[in-house]
Protein backbone atom coordinates (compact mmCIF):
# COMPACT_ATOMS: atom_id res chain seq x y z
CA UNK A 1 0.00 0.00 0.00
CA UNK A 2 1.66 3.19 -1.07
CA UNK A 3 0.06 6.29 -1.77
CA UNK A 4 0.62 10.55 -2.01
CA UNK A 5 -1.57 12.77 -0.75
CA UNK A 6 -0.75 16.50 -2.20
CA UNK A 7 -0.90 19.79 -0.38
CA UNK A 8 -3.78 21.66 -0.34
CA UNK A 9 -5.95 18.73 -1.84
CA UNK A 10 -8.62 16.50 -1.03
CA UNK A 11 -7.82 12.52 -1.76
CA UNK A 12 -10.97 9.77 -0.90
CA UNK A 13 -9.85 6.80 0.01
CA UNK A 14 -12.53 3.91 -0.72
CA UNK A 15 -12.73 0.10 -0.59
CA UNK A 16 -15.56 -2.74 1.24
CA UNK A 17 -15.88 -3.00 4.82
CA UNK A 18 -12.53 -4.54 6.02
CA UNK A 19 -9.89 -3.33 3.57
CA UNK A 20 -7.51 -1.27 5.47
CA UNK A 21 -9.17 2.16 5.52
CA UNK A 22 -9.26 2.79 9.39
CA UNK A 23 -5.99 1.03 9.84
CA UNK A 24 -4.38 3.03 7.79
CA UNK A 25 -5.42 6.10 9.40
CA UNK A 26 -4.42 4.66 12.47
CA UNK A 27 -1.02 3.92 11.52
CA UNK A 28 -0.79 7.36 10.41
CA UNK A 29 -2.14 8.72 13.73
CA UNK A 30 -0.30 6.49 15.01
CA UNK A 31 -2.51 4.51 17.49
CA UNK A 32 -0.78 1.23 15.80
CA UNK A 33 2.34 0.70 15.12
CA UNK A 34 2.97 -0.78 11.23
CA UNK A 35 5.34 -3.90 10.85
CA UNK A 36 7.03 -2.48 7.74
CA UNK A 37 7.30 0.75 5.97
CA UNK A 38 6.93 4.33 6.48
CA UNK A 39 4.86 6.95 6.97
CA UNK A 40 6.26 10.61 5.95
CA UNK A 41 4.54 14.04 6.74
CA UNK A 42 6.34 17.12 5.27
CA UNK A 43 9.80 14.72 4.61
CA UNK A 44 9.50 13.76 8.14
CA UNK A 45 9.16 9.97 9.31
CA UNK A 46 5.78 9.59 11.36
CA UNK A 47 7.21 6.53 13.29
CA UNK A 48 9.42 8.03 15.20
CA UNK A 49 6.55 10.48 17.27
CA UNK A 50 4.24 9.39 19.56
CA UNK A 51 0.45 10.47 18.93
CA UNK A 52 0.30 13.87 20.66
CA UNK A 53 3.47 14.44 18.61
CA UNK A 54 1.66 14.00 15.43
CA UNK A 55 -1.19 15.94 15.98
CA UNK A 56 1.74 19.14 17.09
CA UNK A 57 3.45 18.63 13.47
CA UNK A 58 -0.30 19.80 12.34
CA UNK A 59 -2.45 15.90 11.64
CA UNK A 60 -5.92 15.75 13.37
CA UNK A 61 -8.68 13.16 12.39
CA UNK A 62 -12.27 12.49 13.04
CA UNK A 63 -13.32 8.92 14.38
CA UNK A 64 -15.93 6.13 12.49
CA UNK A 65 -17.76 6.35 15.60
CA UNK A 66 -18.40 9.63 17.65
CA UNK A 67 -16.04 10.09 20.56
CA UNK A 68 -17.24 12.59 22.68
CA UNK A 69 -17.97 13.58 26.13
CA UNK A 70 -21.24 13.27 26.88
CA UNK A 71 -20.92 15.44 30.21
CA UNK A 72 -19.58 17.89 28.90
CA UNK A 73 -20.48 21.14 26.74
CA UNK A 74 -20.18 21.69 23.15
CA UNK A 75 -17.50 24.05 23.92
CA UNK A 76 -15.60 22.11 26.52
CA UNK A 77 -15.55 19.07 23.66
CA UNK A 78 -14.10 21.03 21.13
CA UNK A 79 -11.34 22.90 23.53
CA UNK A 80 -10.22 19.08 24.49
CA UNK A 81 -9.20 19.27 20.66
CA UNK A 82 -6.86 22.39 21.66
CA UNK A 83 -5.40 20.74 24.59
CA UNK A 84 -2.33 19.72 23.25
CA UNK A 85 -1.45 22.85 22.35
CA UNK A 86 -1.62 24.24 26.04
CA UNK A 87 1.33 21.66 26.60
CA UNK A 88 3.39 24.23 24.65
CA UNK A 89 3.11 26.60 27.63
CA UNK A 90 6.47 25.89 29.69
CA UNK A 91 5.80 24.17 32.52
CA UNK A 92 2.18 24.97 32.01
CA UNK A 93 1.02 22.37 34.60
CA UNK A 94 2.69 25.06 37.41
CA UNK A 95 2.00 27.94 35.59
CA UNK A 96 -1.53 26.82 35.84
CA UNK A 97 -2.11 26.04 39.36
CA UNK A 98 -0.52 30.12 40.18
CA UNK A 99 -2.90 31.24 36.98
CA UNK A 100 0.57 33.14 35.40
CA UNK A 101 -0.09 35.66 32.47
CA UNK A 102 0.83 32.77 29.80
CA UNK A 103 -1.90 30.42 31.06
CA UNK A 104 -4.10 32.85 30.97
CA UNK A 105 -3.40 34.30 27.33
CA UNK A 106 -2.99 30.60 26.19
CA UNK A 107 -6.46 29.81 27.55
CA UNK A 108 -8.42 32.85 25.75
CA UNK A 109 -6.26 32.04 22.62
CA UNK A 110 -7.90 28.83 23.21
CA UNK A 111 -11.26 29.99 23.91
CA UNK A 112 -10.90 32.07 20.67
CA UNK A 113 -9.66 28.97 18.49
CA UNK A 114 -12.47 26.99 19.57
CA UNK A 115 -15.49 30.00 19.16
CA UNK A 116 -14.33 30.26 15.40
CA UNK A 117 -13.91 26.43 14.99
CA UNK A 118 -17.98 26.72 15.96
CA UNK A 119 -18.93 29.54 14.26
CA UNK A 120 -17.43 27.92 11.19
CA UNK A 121 -19.45 24.57 11.24
CA UNK A 122 -22.38 26.59 12.48
CA UNK A 123 -22.92 25.24 16.06
CA UNK A 124 -22.04 29.13 18.30
CA UNK A 125 -25.75 29.05 18.71
CA UNK A 126 -25.07 26.01 20.88
CA UNK A 127 -21.51 25.86 22.35
CA UNK A 128 -23.10 25.89 25.85
CA UNK A 129 -25.32 23.32 25.52
CA UNK A 130 -24.51 19.84 27.03
CA UNK A 131 -23.71 16.99 23.97
CA UNK A 132 -26.11 14.85 25.43
CA UNK A 133 -29.19 15.23 23.96
CA UNK A 134 -28.46 16.84 20.95
CA UNK A 135 -28.96 15.83 17.33
CA UNK A 136 -26.55 13.46 15.16
CA UNK A 137 -26.11 15.83 12.74
CA UNK A 138 -24.58 17.89 15.22
CA UNK A 139 -22.89 16.13 16.85
CA UNK A 140 -20.99 15.07 13.73
CA UNK A 141 -20.26 18.67 13.24
CA UNK A 142 -18.74 18.86 16.99
CA UNK A 143 -16.65 16.34 15.95
CA UNK A 144 -15.64 18.38 12.71
CA UNK A 145 -15.05 21.71 14.81
CA UNK A 146 -12.95 19.98 17.37
CA UNK A 147 -10.55 18.23 14.35
CA UNK A 148 -10.10 21.79 13.29
CA UNK A 149 -9.82 23.95 16.12
CA UNK A 150 -6.08 23.42 16.03
CA UNK A 151 -6.06 24.64 12.26
CA UNK A 152 -4.60 21.58 11.27
CA UNK A 153 -2.44 21.24 7.98
CA UNK A 154 -3.92 17.33 7.19
CA UNK A 155 -7.28 16.30 8.29
CA UNK A 156 -7.97 12.68 8.54
CA UNK A 157 -11.92 12.18 8.09
CA UNK A 158 -12.79 8.69 8.57
CA UNK A 159 -16.75 8.38 7.71
CA UNK A 160 -17.78 11.74 8.29
CA UNK A 161 -21.20 11.21 6.51
CA UNK A 162 -21.91 7.43 8.30
CA UNK A 163 -25.70 7.69 9.98
CA UNK A 164 -26.50 10.83 8.39
CA UNK A 165 -29.55 11.41 5.71
CA UNK A 166 -29.09 12.82 2.44
CA UNK A 167 -30.09 16.23 3.09
CA UNK A 168 -27.30 16.01 6.03
CA UNK A 169 -25.06 14.85 3.50
CA UNK A 170 -25.69 17.45 1.33
CA UNK A 171 -24.52 19.85 3.87
CA UNK A 172 -21.90 18.39 5.19
CA UNK A 173 -20.44 18.43 1.94
CA UNK A 174 -20.65 22.26 1.39
CA UNK A 175 -19.71 22.50 5.00
CA UNK A 176 -16.72 20.70 4.27
CA UNK A 177 -15.87 22.31 0.90
CA UNK A 178 -15.84 26.07 3.07
CA UNK A 179 -13.76 24.58 5.79
CA UNK A 180 -11.64 23.38 2.84
CA UNK A 181 -11.29 26.81 1.17
CA UNK A 182 -11.33 29.17 4.08
CA UNK A 183 -8.30 26.49 6.19
CA UNK A 184 -6.38 26.06 3.57
CA UNK A 185 -6.45 22.77 4.22
CA UNK A 186 -5.19 19.27 3.29
CA UNK A 187 -8.11 16.15 3.31
CA UNK A 188 -7.65 12.70 3.19
CA UNK A 189 -11.58 11.48 3.75
CA UNK A 190 -12.74 7.44 4.20
CA UNK A 191 -16.31 6.98 2.96
CA UNK A 192 -18.65 4.86 2.05
CA UNK A 193 -21.21 7.46 0.55
CA UNK A 194 -19.96 7.40 -2.95
CA UNK A 195 -22.01 10.22 -4.01
CA UNK A 196 -20.30 12.26 -1.60
CA UNK A 197 -16.75 10.90 -2.07
CA UNK A 198 -16.55 11.41 -5.47
CA UNK A 199 -17.80 15.12 -5.60
CA UNK A 200 -15.62 16.48 -3.11
CA UNK A 201 -12.23 14.27 -4.47
CA UNK A 202 -9.99 15.79 -6.68
CA UNK A 203 -8.27 12.06 -6.63
CA UNK A 204 -9.53 8.90 -5.36
CA UNK A 205 -7.58 5.49 -4.49
CA UNK A 206 -9.17 2.17 -3.79
CA UNK A 207 -8.47 -0.42 -1.13
CA UNK A 208 -9.10 -3.71 -1.17
CA UNK A 209 -7.95 -6.17 1.49
CA UNK A 210 -5.32 -3.88 2.62
CA UNK A 211 -3.94 -2.95 -0.94
CA UNK A 212 -4.30 -0.58 -3.38
CA UNK A 213 -5.94 -1.96 -6.64
CA UNK A 214 -7.18 1.78 -7.77
CA UNK A 215 -5.97 5.45 -7.86
CA UNK A 216 -7.13 8.37 -10.42
CA UNK A 217 -9.96 10.98 -10.88
CA UNK A 218 -13.27 10.23 -9.80
CA UNK A 219 -14.40 9.19 -13.58
CA UNK A 220 -11.38 6.99 -13.99
CA UNK A 221 -11.95 5.07 -10.70
CA UNK A 222 -15.79 4.53 -10.97
CA UNK A 223 -15.34 2.81 -14.33
CA UNK A 224 -11.89 0.99 -13.35
CA UNK A 225 -13.11 -2.45 -13.65
CA UNK A 226 -11.21 -3.76 -10.89
CA UNK A 227 -12.83 -1.27 -8.24
CA UNK A 228 -16.46 -2.58 -9.38
CA UNK A 229 -15.55 -6.06 -8.89
CA UNK A 230 -14.24 -5.45 -5.36
CA UNK A 231 -17.47 -3.46 -4.74
CA UNK A 232 -19.37 -6.17 -6.29
CA UNK A 233 -17.40 -8.79 -4.70
CA UNK A 234 -18.30 -7.28 -1.11
CA UNK A 235 -22.14 -7.15 -2.03
CA UNK A 236 -22.04 -10.61 -2.37
CA UNK A 237 -19.82 -11.77 0.22
CA UNK A 238 -22.73 -9.97 2.73
CA UNK A 239 -25.39 -11.07 0.87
Amino acid sequence: MSLDVPAGSIVGLIGPNGAGKTTLFNCVTRLYQPQQGDILFRGESLLRLRAHEVALRGVTRTFQNLSLFGNMTVLDNVLVGYHFRMDKVPLYSVQSVLRLPAVRRAEREALEQAHEALSLVGLERVAGRPIRGLPFGTLKAVELARAIVSRPALLLLDEPASGLNYEEVDRLTQLLRKIFKELELTILIVEHHMGMVMGISERVVVLDFGRKIAEGSPREVQNDPEVIRAYLGATQRSA
